[in-house]
């Protein structure tokens, strides 16, 4: 039996299966909508269950923005910026050093990263000198453990300048 004829006979036994109505969304219906945020560290919550707009993430797969009904998903965070937009309007900047985001039903969003803090706490000078000081290492100045952990450092540590310039 070929494809089109099984799925002619999938309409005469479900017709109703397969006329459902597509379900479509727009931005403007989706804007209405709030998320409940929940973003942790290991040492504090910094959202717990709070209503905002939107929240654009590093995912590794690529920067990702989620509103409200955005389909579930599973993301690993790259180290980089999260945006938070707030019903107020008001927009919370923080750099996370990676973790994972996982959208739920229900317009749910949680957060877990190890290392978090706002980006307004950071200091470009004092980012630009960690830099040296890790290249440095990296080049050759210790144990394959430290290099190791140099290039971890500076990953980090790149990903943060790219995002306070």
């Amino acid at each position: 039996m070929n494809s089109l004829r099984i799925a002619r006979a999938a309409l005469r036994v479900r017709p109703t299966a397969v006329r459902a109505p597509i379900q479509r969304r727009g931005y403007a219906e989706a804007v209405a909508d709030k998320i409940k945020l929940s973003l942790s560290l290991p040492h504090q919550a910094i959202y717990k269950s709070q209503d905002v707009v939107q929240v654009n993430i590093p995912a590794v797969s690529g920067e990702m923005g989620v509103l409200a009904n955005h389909v579930p998903s599973i993301e690993q965070l790259k180290p980089g910026l999260v945006e938070v937009i707030e019903e107020s309007g008001s927009n919370k900047q923080y750099f996370l050093s990676g973790g994972f985001a996982v959208v739920q039903p229900g317009s749910k969003l949680s957060i877990n990263a190890v290392e978090g803090y706002a980006l307004e706490d950071f200091s470009a000078e004092a980012v630009r000198a960690q830099i040296a000081e890790a290249q440095k290492i990296v080049s050759g100045g210790g144990s394959q453990q430290d290099i190791a952990e140099a290039q971890v450092e500076l990953e980090v540590l790149e990903s943060l300048q790219a995002v306070l310039k």
